[in-house]
């Protein structure tokens, strides 16, 4: 969407907005740059969405901030310290490398790694310390196991977000809502056993990775389905979440079951796409749930595919964003009154 009016499922009239409360979004020129343009991972996908938000007219603003890398020890709560030594000293073998992809990998991979991470970490904060919704216009890398990466997976960033938010002192649930095309294994994996939080992944039986982790609640769908079948598995999942009343929600987006995608053996439409992102994002505002959005995957030929369903995920992102900080703001003044 490219125009300036907002998604029917907000309302027509903002009049009663008085100023514009900007979606926060975490992105690096790494993300794109940090990849050797060899490597057969769409890396400009990144660098295009920028410029396409950039030079939208958007019902609801975004700003960009710029990432700090993750830490030692932000890994080291969802991952093995060999892992991650060997990792951030160059000593990863070859089938530890093939198994990641991204291939040849960059003088500069290594940074662009730590920034994606640091990336949704910044966005987790962003929504603890403010509610609301924020994002990383990258991460998502739900394939990473605890010693091992995978599918273009490093480290985890969902399953360091959410352990991360667990340790906050008003967080007691966090759930995890993995709409990629792919299994969420890695995150499955990670966070097993955690009665404090919740995975629930809506995938491509039929697709990567072949052999599954248990997720808690996996909702798979059969190649080749559209939009009708593919919405009933998110509304599913969308209840799932409620049952659980989490504190904080961790959105994996990927739009790789779009029907253009290389990657995805599905037939969801960018209309299909668009209802779903905006299925969960009225989820969220009205149960005033912190969300934190991780872009996922995305590989349609031609790449501008994926690029729209990018741009439809944020422009509603912001308009929801902003919705639910003017609730927030309703809210603290009814209480301000009530005190008074």
């Amino acid at each position: 969407m490219r125009g300036g009016t907002p998604p029917s499922w907000l309302g027509d009239d903002e009049s009663h907005y008085p100023s514009k409360l900007p979606l926060s979004i975490w992105y690096h020129d790494l993300y794109t740059m940090g990849i050797d343009p060899s490597a057969r991972f769409p890396r400009d996908r990144y660098q295009l969405l920028k410029e396409r938000i950039k030079d939208a007219q958007l019902p609801s603003p975004i700003e960009f901030r710029e990432p700090r890398p993750a830490s030692v020890d932000d890994l080291l709560r969802a991952h093995g310290s060999d892992y991650v030594d060997r990792f951030l000293g160059g000593r990863l073998d070859d089938r530890e490398i093939n198994r990641i992809g991204l291939k040849p990998w960059s003088d500069s991979f290594g940074r662009r790694t730590l920034l994606i991470m640091g990336g949704s970490i910044s966005a987790l904060e962003h929504v603890c310390q403010n509610g609301g919704i924020s994002g990383n216009m990258a991460g998502g890398t739900h394939h990473s196991h605890a010693d091992f990466g995978s599918g273009y997976c490093v480290f985890n960033d969902i399953a360091v977000c959410a352990k991360i938010a667990l340790e906050r002192e008003f967080i007691d649930r966090v759930a995890v809502l993995d709409l990629d095309v792919h299994q969420g294994d890695g995150t499955a994996a990670i966070l097993r056993g955690n009665p404090g939080a919740i995975t629930i992944s809506v995938h491509c039986e039929a697709n990567f990775p072949f052999r599954k982790v248990a997720s808690d609640f996996d909702l798979p769908l059969p190649t080749g389905v559209g939009d009708s079948e593919y919405l009933d598995k998110v509304q599913e999942g969308l209840d799932i979440v409620s049952g659980f009343s989490p504190d904080v929600l961790l959105f994996q987006a990927g739009v790789d079951a779009l029907a253009s995608d290389a990657l995805g053996k599905l037939e969801v439409t960018r209309s299909g796409m668009r209802i779903r992102n905006q299925m969960v994002l009225s989820h969220v505002v009205d149960n005033g749930l912190p969300c934190v959005i991780f872009m996922g995957g995305g590989y349609s030929d031609p790449i501008e595919h994926t690029v729209d369903a990018f741009l439809d995920l944020f422009t509603d992102a912001a308009v929801a964003n902003e919705r639910m900080h003017r609730m927030i703001g309703s809210e603290g003044q009814h209480r301000e009154h009530e005190v008074v």
